[in-house]
């Protein structure tokens, strides 16, 4: 916005005094009340250094429309003789720059079409519109585009670029966007945008600066990147040792984990330990289905409609979020209860989510609520404290995915829960465990949000 610091440097004397002398001319700018030089203008977008200038798009590029033969696919060629057919899909996300295209049209197509040439800036002009790019290669542009191609000797490459890419350019061209289900950009109010032009010194300073700060930023991200991946390694880490009997002390006055057993279950038998390593002497292995009850949900007749509406909480998978579910999403009536295979689950029950992308996703219920049939519920756990057994499930999720076939839907089984096997310490222990990794992760999660 021409607000930082002027730079004591000299020799920056505008080189576009030709563009002021047009304009008395030819009589061809905008009137005096809306453009102007710089001292005084009352209308500028804002204030801007001496030695700059506003201007319009029109004044300093040809600006114009693609065009697309009709039906295309009678153009498309793979000969060699083709010419570049650029597309939107040929931008990468992010990116600067078009540097190759997937498909050409023949020669004939150009005639119905616009060809367009390396150094060009084209626009997008519907969706994602206003977003620049730098061509690298010559072809031909469909309507979906607007080329600009900056008079030599005005601006920068590189710094019109940022100056198309900024906020203030979004805004202009948002502003001139019509259409309602899609918006389009207007060529001649594009023409008519405002941007200031200034000496190619002082141009080529600022794009300096942009890269260093870019640079600068980029470096950030990622470490930012490094540091959630870390975060996620540290957790994974705590996972692991908490369930392995490493992650705090044991105290010797816990009764171990066997001797609760047989006095809540005598029935229960424990599992072989020796593929979990070196636990410790006060704990066992059990299955899930072993130490605590597990039922899975339902969902009414879609038929119905006045199954829903009532005031019984219905959770689905995407309702689990790796946490207390405070939230009570949508409700059933008891009719609708009754007629699938829900069941309601007690405020305590901790969910984990079966089927698909959110397989592994866990939750604990702060209220009573059914789900539908892609969650499974423990219900009553006595052996355990339910914040341990949030922690186990979460440190499980990968073997639940690949026990689920690991594609991009994979599917468990509530027999599959049921026959997971578990590390059980003493309950004073679970307490502890539970605590600590809490207390870890809320750290981890402290250092992330601080970023």
């Amino acid at each position: 916005e021409g607000k930082i610091k002027r730079s004591k440097k000299t020799g920056d004397k505008p080189h576009y005094e030709n563009i002021r002398a047009n304009r008395m001319q030819n009589q061809t700018c905008l009137s005096s009340a809306e453009v102007q030089p710089n001292e005084g203008v009352a209308n500028a977008p804002f204030e801007v250094p001496e030695s700059w200038e506003w201007c319009t798009l029109a004044e300093v590029a040809d600006i114009a429309r693609g065009g697309s033969p009709r039906p295309i696919k009678n153009f498309l060629t793979t000969l060699s003789n083709g010419i570049n057919w650029i597309k939107i899909s040929d931008t990468e996300k992010g990116g600067k720059y078009i540097n190759q295209c997937e498909q050409k049209i023949i020669p004939e197509g150009v005639r119905h079409s616009r060809f367009v040439h390396k150094g060009d800036f084209l626009l997008t002009n519907s969706m994602s519109f206003g977003r620049p790019y730098i061509l690298n290669v010559d072809g031909c542009i469909h309507d979906g585009w607007l080329v600009i191609s900056p008079n030599q000797g005005i601006y920068d490459k590189e710094f019109l670029y940022y100056l198309l890419s900024s906020e203030y350019a979004y805004n202009q061209f948002s502003e001139k966007a019509s259409g309602s289900a899609v918006s389009n950009l207007n060529i001649d109010k594009v023409k008519m945008a405002l941007f200031p032009i200034l000496p190619l010194k002082e141009q080529a300073r600022i794009v300096s600066t942009l890269g260093m700060w870019y640079k600068i930023i980029e470096e950030l991200e990622s470490e930012q990147q490094s540091l959630k991946l870390f975060t996620k390694q540290a957790k994974n880490k705590v996972l692991d040792l908490a369930i392995h009997g490493k992650l705090v002390p044991q105290e010797p006055n816990d009764e171990p984990a066997i001797e609760l057993l047989k006095r809540i279950n005598p029935a229960i038998k424990p599992c072989d330990i020796s593929h979990y390593g070196n636990l410790p002497k006060s704990w066992c292995v059990v299955k899930l289905g072993d130490i605590g009850k597990w039922q899975a949900g339902g969902t009414p007749n879609r038929g119905v409609k006045e199954y829903y509406g009532g005031n019984i909480p219905w959770l689905k998978t995407g309702d689990l979020n790796d946490g207390f579910i405070n939230k009570i999403p949508e409700c059933i009536t008891q009719a609708g209860l009754d007629n699938s295979s829900a069941k309601l689950n007690p405020k305590d029950s901790v969910l984990i989510a079966m089927y698909g992308a959110t397989i592994g996703k866990i939750g604990i219920l702060t209220f009573p609520a059914a789900t539908n049939q892609a969650c499974c519920a423990c219900v009553d756990y006595p052996l355990l404290e339910k914040i341990y057994l949030f922690y186990f499930l979460l440190s499980h999720r990968d073997a639940f995915i690949m026990q689920g076939g690991g594609g991009a839907q994979p599917n468990i089984s509530k027999e599959i829960i049921l026959n997971t096997e578990i590390p059980l310490p003493p309950i004073n222990e679970q307490k502890r465990i539970a605590e600590m990794i809490t207390e870890v992760f809320s750290f981890l999660d402290k250092i992330s949000a601080d970023l």
